[in-house]
């Protein structure tokens, strides 16, 4: 290995760590003090779902055990190629489906950022926001 490729091997290990860190760091300062709730698609698989509401963001989180064995992934992944190819339909889907059940089916998805294969942080944004409609916005259950 001549010195270049050396260098760049390092540079983009370090560049591959930072951003982990990054993540990492970004998920814990704004996720880690609000309380998840559990949403089901399909046959109700669940997605963790953290929802910062002031900031109209929501982290989902897949499960991946329950993306190998849950329930109907024949159907689900049948010529798809497998839990990956489908994995980001399904956050959205999840993301969708939260918002739908938590009075809020008239928010807008505006955007989405990857963090990890099973995890994606969602924008939103409302008009009018259900206390504007005069409506209470309920809590799902969390993992129990």
């Amino acid at each position: 290995m001549n010195r270049t490729t050396g260098i760049l091997a390092v540079a983009a290990t370090l560049a591959l760590g930072v951003s982990g860190c990054t993540g990492f760091s970004y998920l814990s300062k704004n996720y880690a003090t609000v309380g998840v709730q559990v949403v089901t698609i399909g046959c109700k698989d669940p997605y963790s779902v953290y929802d910062q509401r002031r900031v109209n963001k929501m982290l989902v989180v897949s499960d991946g055990v329950r993306e190998i064995v849950g329930c109907g992934i024949d159907e689900r992944y049948d010529g798809q190629g497998g839990p990956a190819e489908t994995r980001a339909k399904r956050l959205r889907e999840a993301a969708r489906t939260f918002l739908d059940e938590t009075a809020r089916e008239n928010c807008k998805i505006t955007g989405e950022a990857i963090f990890s294969d099973l995890q994606t942080e969602f924008s939103y944004i409302c008009k009018p926001t259900p206390e504007e409609r005069g409506l209470k916005v309920p809590r799902l259950p969390g993992r129990g």
